[in-house]
């Protein structure tokens, strides 16, 4: 299975528009990270879905919440300069929170040997589409979720 437009405005009710936008970049990423059965796309799809509010948000909705005011000074999050808690707040399809995590999946991108951006220094663009999909399908792949959709 391919991810198209189509099956993102079916699958999630994804606008037209964001389908269109990030189908390309999502069926090269699922295609690298083998996210292709139908029980991984499903799986993987919706929880994009949930995490975007089907593809329209690929920046944590800041409040702040309670929950978000306490991103500051997070050690687990690497969180550790002033200002981080908002700085390194969810981005991408699924919100990759906290300074370690954004530093992480760059290192693990470029591992891959993808040419991406220093999502440490630039946080932001982690938020777009290409760097969205990339992050979300690497975060799915780093935590095992192929097996579990299986």
């Amino acid at each position: 299975m391919i991810v198209t437009a189509d099956l993102l405005v079916s699958a999630m009710g994804a606008s037209r528009d964001r389908a269109e936008l990030f189908a390309p970049h999502l069926a090269e990423a699922c295609a690298a990270y083998e996210i292709a059965t139908p029980a991984r796309l499903a799986a993987f799809i919706a929880q994009i879905g949930h995490e975007s509010g089907s593809l329209r948000h690929v920046r944590e909705v800041w409040g702040p919440t309670t929950a978000q005011e306490r991103y500051e000074g997070r050690a687990d999050l690497g969180n550790t300069q002033p200002g981080d808690g908002r700085k390194f707040s969810g981005h991408g399809l699924i919100q990759t929170t906290g300074r370690f995590n954004h530093r992480a999946v760059r290192d693990r991108l470029r591992a891959r040997g993808m040419d991406c951006p220093d999502f440490e220094a630039a946080p932001d663009l982690l938020a777009e589409p290409r760097w969205a999909a990339w992050s979300a399908a690497d975060y799915w792949d780093w935590k095992g979720c192929n097996a579990l959709a299986d």
